[in-house]
């Protein structure tokens, strides 16, 4: 049964309504018009202009690189593609370093064409998403592993393992709602975190090698098609264009595999 939707547009009021129904949605990340274009008629409702184009689009080894101006010239092309998928750009490194200029970044990502951002961080950003969300500015914190932050945490490793972290993980989650956040991302964490977060929250959840409790799941679009920069992939990837005749396809399947709780499977979480 094809997922295709009607190209309407999607808004965070669409993804709160998913949380109260129980129904999951599914996001992918891109960079350009035309895959952003079969994404929206694929049925994705959430696309994400992401950092992540500094290795899969730049070739570099992490997303420290990515400039604002990077950013800013890939979330026009996604816009040109898009027909009503609810479109989120990431906030690159050092773009929020202070309040003010996490201000004006964001004002000209949402200037460009976005309807939210995403900024990587816990307790260190509540200020941060306070003011934006006061200003208008609709903000997905991100959780758990936070690419931007690679040269300290010293590798992509699964954050939150340790029992005795759940606890400030979850207050943190919680103080990001309160500060305004609209959606949360948690990355490479524990199914059982993911669990607690997810029941603790108001706000939707959106995973990514977090398990299935989240309200949605999301995948980098090269990872989900099979052409990973990685030499080893994680195991929360899948190869969706593997066992489909197009990428249409594999887009598609990706999205009937999120609504129907068969991806991510037991094999692409972590314990």
């Amino acid at each position: 049964m094809s997922s295709k939707q009607s190209n309407k547009t999607i808004s965070l009021q669409t993804f709160r309504d998913f949380k109260q129904k129980k129904e999951k949605f599914a996001a992918l990340t891109s960079y350009e018009a035309t895959l952003t274009s079969m994404m929206c008629d694929a049925g994705v409702e959430l696309i994400l202009v992401g950092d992540s184009l500094g290795m899969v689009i730049q070739g570099h080894d992490s997303t420290v690189p990515v400039s604002m101006e990077d950013i800013l010239y890939h979330l026009r092309c996604v816009k040109s593609g898009n027909k009503g998928a609810h479109l989120m750009a990431d906030m690159p490194f050092m773009s929020y370093a202070t309040e003010q200029l996490a201000y004006e970044n964001a004002s000209r990502l949402m200037q460009a064409g976005a309807n939210s951002v995403k900024v990587e961080g816990g307790e260190v950003i509540l200020k941060t998403t306070e003011l934006l969300s006061e200003r208008g500015i609709p903000v997905c914190a991100h959780m758990g592993l936070t690419p931007q932050s690679i040269n300290r945490i010293g590798g992509f490793f699964v954050q939150g393992r340790d029992p005795s972290s759940h606890s400030k993980m979850i207050d943190e989650a919680l103080s990001l709602e309160s500060a305004g956040a609209e959606l949360l991302l948690l990355e490479c964490i524990p199914d059982e975190l993911t669990k607690k977060i997810s029941k603790a929250l108001k706000i939707p959840t959106i995973g990514i090698g977090a398990g299935l409790d989240t309200d949605g799941q999301i995948m980098v679009v090269h990872d989900m098609l099979g052409v990973s920069c990685l030499e080893k992939p994680p195991k929360f990837i899948k190869n969706f264009l593997k066992n489909n005749n197009s990428i249409f396809e594999a887009i598609e399947d990706y999205v009937q595999s999120v609504k129907s709780l068969t991806f991510p499977a037991e094999e692409n979480w972590f314990d």
